[in-house]
């Protein structure tokens, strides 16, 4: 899972940074609106921690409705001083997922995150579509063509984050990650055969979910 990190006070970027790596999290920092902003215009990031004020061309709440006025619609948790029933409303409605009022534990911060990053991402509206395969989010239903696929419930999952992440290369461990994080004891071998009986239920082998070998899986 790759993070981002906005925030312009060193000491807490350096804690948070270390504290994140330790959980296994690539992180990526920016200590202004437009490095921010030039990071996201550049990668995919599952998830961004973003101080309210920030410098640079605009604060926090500024930022996120820039990016979802672009359909940028990753999760962002706000950390802010600012902790009045208005502020948090404000951050809220300005497109933040979550809100954390400064001071805050590493342990609490972690659970948001966790639970940021369990959540479906947004869809503009109700379906998703790759290499012939239409995926309806609402109906949770399963075309390939004309072909209603069934699928199970994890099976849906999978395929929904495959497609979601479309042209990224997802490991098995990020797999693990989001569709089985409420699972424990789950190996490698539970992803390759859920992808197994994906490819055999859409019935296209590799033209929908390709192997990239040695990293994980992708959906073009």
């Amino acid at each position: 899972m790759k993070l981002l990190i906005v925030e312009d006070e060193e000491k807490l970027v350096r804690s948070l940074q270390r504290g994140l790596k330790a959980e296994g999290y690539i992180v990526d920092v920016a200590t202004d609106s437009d490095t921010a902003a030039t990071l996201v215009n550049a990668s995919n990031y599952d998830l961004i921690l973003l101080d309210w004020m920030i410098p640079g061309k605009h604060d926090g709440p500024g930022l996120i409705k820039a990016w979802r006025a672009h359909d940028e619609h990753m999760p962002v948790l706000m950390l802010t001083a600012r902790a009045t029933i208005g502020d948090r409303v404000a951050g809220l409605d300005a497109g933040a997922d979550d809100y954390l009022s400064k001071p805050f534990s590493f342990d609490e911060l972690l659970a948001r995150v966790r639970a940021l990053l369990r959540r479906p991402r947004q869809h503009e509206g109700g379906d998703l579509r790759a290499a012939g395969v239409r995926m309806d989010i609402v109906g949770r239903t399963v075309h390939v063509g004309d072909k209603l696929v069934h699928l199970t419930a994890k099976e849906f999952q999978l395929l929904e984050y495959l497609i979601v992440h479309k042209g990224e290369v997802l490991s098995k461990d990020r797999l693990l990650d989001h569709v089985w994080s409420d699972e424990s004891r789950v190996q490698h071998n539970t992803v390759e055969t859920f992808v197994a009986n994906l490819r055999k239920k859409i019935g296209r082998g590799e033209k929908v979910i390709k192997t990239v070998r040695g990293y994980g899986y992708k959906v073009e």
